[in-house]
C-alpha cells in the first residue's frame, strides 16, 4: 500500500517550471530516496507534500484518500512530517522543550513536565536517537540537533517523514548514526522520503530511488537491485558522469606558501598546536579529520579572520598578516565552510555575491562610483560558465538552491585567478554534475601552477583531488603522506588518533 500519492504536480514561477506535472509513490514502510541535481525540483516538490508550497495541479493522496494540504499543520494533522537542511531550533531551550513546544503535555492548566519527559524519553531509547533530553540545543553538535528535528517530527504523530539533505552537514559517523535511526524507523512501519544528490548514502540506505532531472520525473520507483552509482549519475545528469576522478601531477614546483608554528589558544584553550605545513606551485595539500579537530581554527587563521597566538605564514618568501582583506589583496582565495555564514549575503542578488570582497578593483570600480556594465558582464559570464541555475542575475541569492549558491561561492573566487586557494568543503551540499565540474576547476588551475590547501570532510574528495594528503586530530597534524602511500582504512584510523603517521614531505 501507498503512504502518499502525488499525481501530477505542476509548479510554475514566474521565469521557471520547479516541477513539471510529476508523479509520485512512497510505499509504507519504505525508505524512498528522491535523487537530482540542485535545482532539480526535489525540495519544490516535497515542498507541496509539506503544505509548505502551493501547486498549481495536481492531486495528493494519503493513504488512498484525496487530501488538501494547505499549510504544514494540515501536513502534520495527516502525519507528515518534514525535517529541513537548516533547522528550525530554539538554542537556549533544552531538546525536550524544543519537542514538546506547542504540543505540551497538560495536567490541569499547567505543564506535565514529567510526563513531558517520559514520552520524549520513550522515544529516544525506542529508535536509539542517544541523546540527553536535559541538554540545551546549543550544546549540541549538527547531528544531534538533527535528531532533535526527527523527534519533534514523531512526537507530533508523524507517520511519513520527510528529510531534505539530511546529510549535508553531518560526518561520516553523525551518517552512520543517522541510518541506524532511520532503520529504526522503519522497522515501526515509518515510510521516509530522503532527497539528496549522495549516490553512495543513496544505495546504503534506500529501498526504491526516484530521480528527476530539470522538473521532470525521469525514474520512478527504481529497484537497487544492479544499480551502481555511476547508472544514478547518468540519471540524474542525463550524460556520463566522471566521478572520483584523479589525474597525474606533472607541473609541481618549489614551495611557495608555508605555515611555521602556528598555534591559536582560545578560553584558555590551545585548538591549534604548532601547525607546521608547506605547500608547493601546482599541488593539491588535502587536510582530512573528523570535524572539531581544528579544521575551522585553521581555515580562520590561514585567511586573516583570526590572528594566531604564534606562528607565521609566508607566500613566496613574503610574510603575510592582517586581516581577510589583506589576504585577498595577497592574492589568497577562501572558499568558506559554511557559505551561509562566510560566503553570502543571502538578501543581496547574485550580481552582488559573485563581486563580494572583489567590489573595490578597479574592474568593478572607479572613483567610488561601481562599473555597472562591467559586473553585470562579469556576472552573466559567471553564471553561464559556472552553470548557476538562476532566471537572472539579480535573483537574490537566498532563493538559490544551496547547490547553487555553492557556485556563486565558487565562482567569486575562482575566477579572480588567486596564486594560493584555501578550499574548505568545496562540494557541501552541491550535486554529482557540479561536483564533477567544481573538480575539474581544482586540477585545472593546480595544474596551472596554483597552491592549493583543500580541507573537506569527504575522503573520497581529499583521496582523489591531493597530491599529498595530512591528517589533523585535536589540533595537530599527526601525519603527512603523498596520496597514493595510504589508504582509506588507515586514514580512518589516523582521523580517530588511532595512531601518529610518520611524516613524507
Amino acid at each position: 500500500m501507498n503512504s502518499v500519492e502525488m499525481i501530477g504536480i505542476l509548479k510554475q514561477y514566474p521565469h521557471v517550471t520547479a516541477v513539471d506535472h510529476v508523479s509520485f509513490s512512497l510505499k509504507q514502510g519504505d525508505i524512498h530516496s528522491l535523487l537530482g541535481e540542485n535545482g532539480a525540483g526535489k525540495s519544490t516538490l516535497m515542498k507541496v507534500l509539506y503544505g509548505m508550497t502551493p501547486m498549481d495541479e495536481g492531486k495528493i493522496l494519503i493513504d488512498g484518500k484525496e487530501v488538501k494540504i494547505k499549510s504544514p499543520k494540515d501536513a502534520i494533522d495527516l502525519g507528515i512530517g518534514m525535517v529541513h537542511q537548516h533547522f528550525m531550533l530554539s538554542p537556549v531551550m533544552t531538546v525536550i522543550e524544543n519537542i514538546i513546544v506547542n504540543n505540551e503535555p497538560k495536567s490541569r492548566f499547567f505543564i506535565d513536565s514529567k510526563k513531558a519527559k517520559e514520552e520524549v524519553q520513550n522515544l529516544i531509547d525506542k529508535f536509539n536517537f542517544n541523546i540527553n533530553g536535559e541538554t540545551k540545543v546549543e550544546d549540541l553538535s549538527v547531528g544531534e540537533q538533527q535528531r532533535v528535528e526527527i523527534l519533534k517530527a514523531i512526537y507530533r504523530g508523524a507517520n511519513i517523514l520527510i528529510l531534505d539533505e539530511p546529510t549535508a552537514v553531518l560526518t561520516p559517523q553523525e551518517v552512520e548514526e543517522l541510518f541506524v535511526i532511520m532503520r529504526k524507523l522503519k522497522e515501526d512501519n515509518k515510510s521516509i522520503v530522503i532527497i539528496t544528490h549522495k549516490l553512495k548514502e543513496t544505495l546504503a540506505i534506500a529501498d526504491t530511488i526516484s530521480v528527476l532531472r530539470d522538473g521532470k520525473m525521469v525514474q520512478s520507483n527504481l529497484s537497487l537491485e544492479n544499480v551502481t552509482v555511476h547508472d544514478l549519475a547518468n540519471l540524474m545528469v542525463g550524460r556520463d558522469v566522471e566521478l572520483n576522478m584523479r589525474r597525474n601531477n606533472t607541473n609541481k614546483g618549489d614551495t611557495y606558501f608555508e605555515v611555521k608554528n602556528v598555534s591559536l589558544e582560545e578560553k584558555g584553550i590551545k585548538v591549534l598546536k604548532d601547525i607546521n605545513l608547506n605547500i608547493c606551485k601546482g599541488e593539491i595539500l588535502g587536510i582530512a579529520g573528523i570535524e572539531g579537530n581544528g579544521q575551522t581554527e585553521l581555515i580562520e587563521v590561514l585567511t586573516g579572520l583570526k590572528k594566531p597566538t604564534s606562528g607565521n605564514f609566508y607566500k613566496g618568501g613574503q610574510e603575510i598578516f592582517g586581516n581577510p582583506n589583506k589576504f585577498i589583496k595577497n592574492k589568497i582565495g577562501h572558499i568558506p565552510e559554511d557559505r551561509h555564514l562566510r560566503g553570502l549575503v543571502v538578501d543581496l542578488p547574485i550580481e552582488d555575491n559573485l563581486i563580494l570582497g572583489y567590489h573595490d578593483k578597479e574592474e568593478f570600480m572607479k572613483n567610488g562610483l561601481m562599473k555597472k556594465k562591467n559586473i553585470s558582464d562579469f556576472s552573466n559570464k559567471a553564471i553561464k560558465e559556472y552553470m548557476i541555475k538562476t532566471p537572472s542575475k539579480n535573483e537574490l541569492v537566498g532563493s538559490l538552491s544551496g547547490g547553487n549558491q555553492q557556485k556563486v561561492v565558487i565562482a567569486r573566487v575562482f575566477e579572480q585567478n588567486p596564486d594560493v586557494l584555501i578550499v574548505a568543503q568545496p562540494t557541501r551540499g552541491v550535486d554529482v554534475g557540479a561536483t564533477e565540474y567544481i573538480h575539474q576547476q581544482l586540477l585545472k588551475l593546480r595544474d596551472e601552477g596554483k597552491s592549493i590547501l583543500l580541507i573537506s570532510a569527504d575522503l573520497d574528495e581529499v583521496r582523489s583531488l591531493s597530491d599529498r594528503i595530512a591528517v589533523i586530530y585535536d589540533g595537530k597534524i599527526i601525519c603527512l603522506h603523498n596520496a597514493n602511500e595510504v589508504d582509506e582504512l588507515q586514514l580512518g584510523l589516523y582521523m580517530t588518533g588511532g595512531k601518529d603517521g610518520a611524516s613524507n614531505e
